[in-house]
């Protein structure tokens, strides 16, 4: 979740993510750092598309009046049940859990009703 905050404020997806390993003590063996490049380069490839997702469920709101956390939870769980094929309910669940640890209290509802909208929409199709 922090490489996806760090690519809203520029950061490209191919960034060296050495220093936020470093700050967040953090060494991942190989088939967690394979995960983490294909999670991140994705949603860096996707994020106009996670936007319109997000976007599409707001109403009297814009993307820029969401929080760059809030947003970087929500594009990242997105990716991840749109193409890692992990099941939304786990995706959604992991977001809430960040929502909880890095954003105001009140973001909870707000991004579990975006990220619930955008999963049932992908049930359907």
């Amino acid at each position: 979740m922090q490489l996806v905050f760090e690519q809203l404020f520029g950061a490209g997806p191919d960034a060296e993510a050495d220093t936020l390993v470093n700050l967040i003590e953090y060494q991942p063996d190989a088939a967690d750092q394979k995960y983490i490049d294909e999670v991140v380069g994705g949603v860096a490839e996707h994020a106009a598309e996670l936007d319109a997702d997000i976007a599409s469920c707001l109403r009297g709101w814009t993307l820029e009046r969401i929080s760059r956390v809030d947003r970087a939870i929500m594009r990242l769980a997105i990716y991840e049940f749109r193409y890692t094929g992990l099941p939304a309910s786990i995706a959604i669940n992991e977001a809430l859990e960040l929502v909880r640890k890095y954003s105001a209290e009140e973001s909870t509802r707000f991004v579990n009703g975006v990220l619930g909208t955008i999963s049932r929409r992908q049930d359907k199709e």
